[in-house]
């Protein structure tokens, strides 16, 4: 088939029938990945054979723009505003989960405990593309605002996926030489802390070409994808002797000029959006695509299933040790557990990494991967969008907070 019209079938397919899901309040992007598994070589296999073999690089490149996002939009002030439920948020649930995968894969399972780890890293992280557009239309109507349990979720969920990613390219490394060795151990802390040096000393680049050379906004979005591709490359020629994080540096970049130069940085922003409403579509299906629909209706795949609402479990335990001891109500605790449910976003773009390299597990992490999203991501949406009411407080310009 030629590839243009693998193409046409993907994004036309992508929009329309996820205007119909977003009509049913069920999130596109579970149709996204539902329409690539349809065409894929598991079903009508109607994909051209080129469009695959490119896929890791497109997945690559939305990771970028995911990474880029998550740096541009973070805001610092709030975190620090919202004090230490939000600051826990941002790691605490997503090892708990991962601690949860790492006891209980190996024993359903027969993975090793790195395995799992690895696992459990691609599995932990919450999902944006599902929760930002309900906190957003929560702030908009005045819901939960009295505790800021909106800006709280918001906050939370972009450093939980930035924190995930950096502990899944840890772990696959690990896993991929099969060693856990002090040396192998000494590379994460090395590319993290060589990722953030070289993500300031980028960013700071980036900041003195917004302010000396005037470019317009396209041309800066531009140029600041090309210093995350040559970050990227540059982790490639430096493998060999040591260990750098480009994707913590491409946000760490992105934080920069979000610190320095805020009001470029939200003109930037809005134009990677843009990009992402595209590779969004690309990426969920690409990662349906991939997905072996015999492999997911096998034992292993009910296994799967069970793993993953145990994984909820200690990721709602983890949510529920943030707001201990806080000024949310019970109601409001619910709801943030709910909140920090649904995975989709994170699991698509790394979900096929361990697969493409070819790792022993790689299958099963992809796999893992896809039924999560198809699990959680309507899960979590429906119980948001049928309980807020329930279990926040409305406050109104000029009544108030209504209990």
């Amino acid at each position: 088939m030629n590839i243009f019209l693998s193409l046409f079938i993907i994004f036309g397919g992508g929009i329309l029938g996820g205007f119909v899901f977003e009509k049913i309040k069920l999130p596109k992007l579970v149709w996204y990945i539902i329409l690539g598994i349809l065409i894929g070589p598991s079903l009508l296999n109607i994909v051209d054979d080129t469009l695959l073999s490119i896929s890791s690089y497109l997945r690559q490149v939305a990771l970028v723009i995911i990474l880029t996002r998550s740096g541009l939009s973070l805001d610092i002030k709030n975190l620090k505003k919202i004090g230490r439920p939000a600051i826990l948020m941002c790691f605490v649930p997503a090892c708990f989960e991962i601690v949860g995968i790492t006891i209980f894969a190996p024993l359903f399972l027969g993975i090793s405990h790195l395995e799992a780890l690895l696992l459990g890293s691609v599995l932990a992280a919450v999902s944006p593309a599902v929760v930002v557009p309900r906190m957003i239309k929560l702030m908009e109507e005045g819901y939960g605002k009295k505790h800021s349990v909106p800006e709280l979720v918001m906050a939370g969920a972009s450093c939980d996926d930035i924190f995930v990613i950096v502990l899944f390219y840890s772990f696959k490394n690990l896993v991929a030489t099969s060693t856990f060795d002090a040396w192998g151990i000494s590379q994460i802390p090395i590319s993290i802390v060589t990722g953030i040096a070289l993500g300031i000393g980028v960013g700071f680049l980036m900041v003195l070409i917004i302010r000396y050379l005037k470019f317009n906004k396209i041309i800066n979005v531009i140029f600041m994808l090309g210093l995350s591709f040559g970050m990227l490359a540059l982790e490639q020629t430096l493998k060999p002797y040591f260990s750098v994080s480009s994707l913590l540096a491409i946000i760490v970049m992105a934080l920069v000029v979000n610190i320095f130069k805020k009001e470029e940085a939200k003109e930037i922003q809005k134009s990677y959006n843009g990009l992402w409403q595209g590779f969004e579509i690309l990426l969920f299906a690409l990662v349906g695509i991939a997905t072996d629909v015999h492999y997911a209706f096998s034992k292993e795949g009910a296994i799967i299933v069970g793993l993953i609402f145990i994984a909820l479990i200690f990721r709602s335990l983890g949510v529920f040790v943030c707001v201990l001891a806080t000024k949310f109500t019970w109601k409001e605790k619910i709801f943030i557990i709910i909140s920090y449910l649904p995975k989709a976003t994170v699991q698509a773009s790394i979900g096929a990494i361990a697969l493409s390299e070819g790792l022993a597990c790689g299958i099963l992490v992809l796999t893992a991967a896809v039924v999560s999203i198809l699990i959680t991501a309507p899960l979590g949406a429906i119980l948001m969008d049928s309980l807020y009411k329930k279990l926040l407080n409305k406050c109104e310009p000029i009544t108030g907070c209504i209990s």
